[in-house]
Order: C-alpha cells, then sequence, then structure tokens
C-alpha cells in the first residue's frame, strides 16, 4: 500500500498488488477501495498489477473540506496513473466510480489508457430532468443527504439492504456483507459524504462519455435500485464509440454471489480480449 500527495496537498491512498498490465479501479460511495478487493486478487492472480485507490475524503486517504467534486476526483485519478506512470492500462470504475473514470478521461483523455469497465456507473446523469426524464427525481438525493445528516450509522445500515438487493424474495445477501459495507461507509468523512451526493447525481458525463476513444465495458444489473439501468447503461452505451453493455438479469446494484461470480469472468475476459 502507498500514497501519493495531489497538487492541493491531499494524500491519496492505493494498494498495489501483483506485477503486469495495470487494471486500475475506482470504488462507488460511500466505499473504499476495499470494495474492490476480490477483484484486485482476481486480476493480480491472473497476470495483472491490481490497483485501487480511496477517493479523497473516502476511507484512508484525506479528508480536505475542499475539492469534494467530480473534477477533483477525476484529476485525483490522472495523479495517479501519472505518479505510477501507468501505461496501457485498464480502468474499472463501479457507480460513483464510473463516473470518475469518465470524468477523467474527458478532462486527460486515454493516453494512458487502453480499455474501460462501468459496472453499475452513473453516466450520463442520474439526476431527472426535462432533458433526462429517466433519471431520478431531486427528493432521492435529498433523502441521501438527510440520512448522511441526521443519523449517518443508521443511514448506511439501511442503504446496505437496497445497494444489495438485500429486500428481494430470493436475496441471500450475508450480514456480514451488509456489515463491511456499513464499516466501509463509516470511514468516510461526513463533509465528502454529503458533498459527493450532488457530484454522482447531477454531474452530466455526456460530453466525457462521447470523449472515449477505447473499448468499453458496460456491465449493469437490471434490478439495479441505486442506480437504475433505464438512465444509465442503457443510454451511455450509446455515446461510446466502441462499446458493449451485458445486462445481468436480476441482478442488484452491489456485487455478490454468482453476480459477482458472472462478471468477474466477463472482467477476465474483456482484459483478455
Amino acid at each position: 500500500m502507498g500514497t501519493i500527495t495531489t497538487a492541493d496537498g491531499t494524500s491519496i491512498h492505493y494498494k498495489d498488488w501483483g506485477a503486469g498490465q495495470p487494471v486500475v479501479f475506482s470504488h462507488g460511495w460511500p466505499l473504499n477501495a476495499d470494495a474492490w478487493d476480490n477483484q484486485l486478487r482476481l486480476v493480480a492472480e491472473h497476470g495483472y498489477r491490481a490497483i485501487a485507490h480511496d477517493r479523497r475524503g473516502h476511507g484512508r486517504s484525506d479528508q480536505p473540506w475542499h475539492g469534494n467534486d467530480m473534477d477533483t476526483y477525476a484529476d485525483d485519478l490522472a495523479g495517479l496513473l501519472a505518479s505510477l506512470d501507468l501505461r496501457e492500462a485498464v480502468l474499472v470504475g463501479h457507480s460513483t466510480g464510473g463516473g470518475e473514470v469518465v470524468r477523467a478521461i474527458g478532462r486527460h483523455g486515454t493516453g494512458r489508457i487502453s480499455k474501460v469497465v462501468l459496472l453499475g456507473a452513473v453516466p450520463p446523469l442520474m439526476l431527472q430532468t426535462e432533458a433526462n426524464p429517466e433519471g431520478l427525481p431531486p427528493d432521492a438525493f435529498d433523502a441521501l443527504r438527510e440520512g448522511v445528516r441526521a443519523d449517518r450509522a443508521q443511514f448506511y445500515h439501511e442503504l446496505s439492504v437496497p445497494f444489495y438487493g438485500a429486500d428481494r424474495p430470493t436475496a441471500s445477501v450475508s450480514q456480514g456483507l451488509r456489515d463491511a459495507f456499513w464499516l466501509q461507509s463509516m470511514q468516510v468523512g461526513a463533509k465528502a459524504a454529503y458533498d459527493c451526493v450532488r457530484q454522482f447525481s447531477e454531474t452530466d458525463f455526456t460530453d466525457d462519455l462521447r470523449r472515449i476513444d477505447v473499448p468499453t465495458f458496460f456491465a449493469h444489473g437490471d434490478d439495479d435500485q441505486i442506480v437504475p439501468i433505464v438512465a444509465a447503461a442503457r443510454k451511455a452505451v450509446h455515446l461510446v464509440k466502441d462499446a458493449t453493455l451485458k445486462v445481468y438479469p436480476g441482478a442488484p446494484h452491489g456485487l455478490y454471489g454468482a453476480y459477482e461470480e458472472e462478471f468477474n469472468a466477463d472482467l477476465l475476459t474483456f482484459l483478455a480480449s
């Protein structure tokens, strides 16, 4: 494990496992790099260099008052690639991390990037607007902010239910997995958690998606209760020149069980292609 220091002095924590072509993972809100541990180990065991960072304000990275915005998140990710001098990197982003990856390409291009994987990712735009009627209404995100503000410990516990689809009749989500979600969520700073809601919900990534010029694999569950597929992958895939979409029937937002196993196999296949 290591750290880099950004231009504004923020320390960003990252994991760096294995050797080979780099695969860089960006996590969802309100989690941290640990959310990708299974995939980090998987790709490292298959001959890749697996890297994942804690977004500023999250996990073991610094919690600055300023910079909790998508442009800065993207610049931090680009800074990680530059600091480690990564070449031909594959970027993998989940949820908010997908937005971070897409905005990083929009601002910094694909000079160091060979492929992109977007899992349950927020682009092109989560918020419902006149031009994006499939999105979620503003009060859905107001409820998230209120949960973070009022009693975040209980809020994160309850959020793990729709995150993993534990409210579905056939779900088999373990208490341990929900506890791990809570533990990671409690490591994000209160200010960063609150600010990040606006960033993943109101940022329009349409122009960033159009700038992606490398093969891109969209993966999304059609029972995703956090980032509904209708306003996300089903629209975003048409904005990227060389993109494919795989829909996982009945799958939730968070990876676990058979859904995780199927995604892991698809990830390895895409990396090798």
